[in-house]
């Protein structure tokens, strides 16, 4: 039976889905509904004391891009770190870890880049009981206005040196949640394992504004007329942070860095991707928002059951599996060759895929035959680029086949070696391998 439980930065949580520092790990009351669902862990809402007071609007503090048919794509918010006084917030942590001694209990943090204001909430912290501390160096609205979160994020210098200070007063093991809003995520990260860090979270919200009323022609959402820039998250978030944290895994300098993966997480699917790309555990946000705690359920049980189809008896088994699969482009295998294919029998003759590639693609797909409307591949024009299997609504109506060696390529007329499926001779490209069939 696969055991969902695991060590992740020296914390030991039943399974890898926790929390992310939100709303919903605001207080207590959240948090115990959490753990009571099943989640193997949180990471509390973000904690300061130093610098003004923090005052969230009293008005819209979310945004959302939906679907037609009104399922959530993605998310915004504009709400700053915890409004609650940090000495409730620090009761609070005390006894809920208490009354859940085998759940991860991480605590988010943030206060001005002055060693004396880390030193101080460090140590008011040290005696909850806390497993961990996750430095909040994402956060791209608010705070960042006032040299916090993402202002700190975005200057690796500034990572190394609070990260060092977290590392010279607590003995908690330190994770740095890291900004998406940079240019090459691997420099923080860098400077994160350089000061000493435990591991690294991603990624924090996405700089976005979610669009206009037509009527009134102002920002929505808005406060009073007037709107601000906030972070965004959901599933559409979801590729980006992936990339992110495959840059993480694969890079040499950042190698063995635990990671903490963060973005779009709603399903045991989702989850998978991350943990295959190299994340120890998972944080989930928006999902949880939309539809409740409860769906842990479905993830513990989805992942498990794969696990145990697949033969794997731990998270660790799984974890950075995926990581050597992702490459440069440069070093990709151009000699690989794939065609589409439509199922006849699932078809159901709408013609998405005909006009999909009739008019921005390569013409690969017939729309007539003997006088009737039939669907078609033209192998001597498709270039097996994907387009036609992603706008079908049915699934798995349209898939590629990879031509197999001593297959002939009608659209170049080569024939494919059965050495690494190259090419019988180069198409004017230095990087293809002549080979005979």
């Amino acid at each position: 039976m696969a055991n969902l439980a695991t060590t992740f930065a020296g914390i030991k949580t039943p399974n890898p889905f926790w929390l992310a520092s939100a709303p919903p790990t605001d207080k207590a009351y959240n948090v115990n509904r959490a753990f009571e669902a099943g989640w193997g862990g949180v990471v509390w809402k973000t904690l300061g004391e130093a610098g003004p007071p923090v005052v969230n609007v009293n008005g819209p503090r979310y945004g959302a891009l939906l679907t037609p048919d009104r399922r959530l794509m993605g998310f915004n918010n504009i709400e700053l770190i915890t409004d609650r006084d940090l000495e409730l917030n620090l009761k609070e942590i005390r006894e809920v870890k208490r009354n859940w001694p085998d759940r991860a209990m991480v605590v988010s943090l943030m206060v001005p880049c002055e060693e004396q204001s880390w030193k101080n909430i460090l140590a008011r912290l040290v005696d909850t009981g806390a497993d961990g501390i996750e430095l909040n160096f994402g956060c791209p609205h608010g705070m960042s206005e006032r040299g916090m979160g993402a202002a700190v994020g975005q200057v690796p210098e500034y990572i190394e040196m609070v990260t060092a200070w977290c590392k010279q007063y607590s003995k908690l093991p330190v994770i740095v949640k890291l900004t998406p809003n940079i240019t090459d995520v691997r420099l923080p990260a860098r400077a994160a394992k350089k000061g000493g860090a435990d591991a690294v979270s991603l990624i924090n919200t996405i700089n976005s504004i979610m669009g206009v009323d037509p009527y009134t022609l102002t920002m929505s959402p808005s406060t009073g007329g007037m709107g601000s820039h906030g972070g965004y998250c959901g599933p559409a978030v979801k590729p980006i942070a992936l990339n992110m944290v495959a840059e993480i895994a694969r890079d040499p300098q950042t190698a063995g860095l635990p990671i903490s993966g963060i973005g779009g997480i709603g399903n045991w699917r989702d989850a998978l991707d991350f943990i295959a790309l190299g994340s120890g555990t998972v944080q989930v946000c928006t999902a949880a928002m939309v539809y409740g705690f409860k769906i842990v359920q479905e993830m513990t049980d989805g992942l498990s059951n794969y696990m145990d189809e697949m033969g794997f008896t731990s998270v660790d088994q799984i974890v950075g599996k995926a990581i050597p699969t992702v490459t440069n482009w440069q070093y990709l295998n151009l000699n690989h060759i794939s065609k589409a294919v439509i199922d006849q029998d699932s078809c159901i003759q709408c013609g998405r895929c005909h006009i999909a590639c009739e008019d921005t693609s390569h013409q690969a797909i017939t729309n007539m035959k003997d006088g009737k409307r039939f669907f078609e591949i033209k192998e001597d024009e498709c270039v097996g680029c994907n387009l036609c299997v992603t706008v079908c609504p049915v699934p798995e109506c349209i898939t590629l086949r990879d031509l197999k060696p001593g297959e002939k390529d009608l659209r170049t007329g080569l024939v494919v070696s059965d050495k690494h499926a190259n090419w019988t001779t180069h198409i004017n490209n230095p990087m293809r391998t002549t080979t005979s069939v």
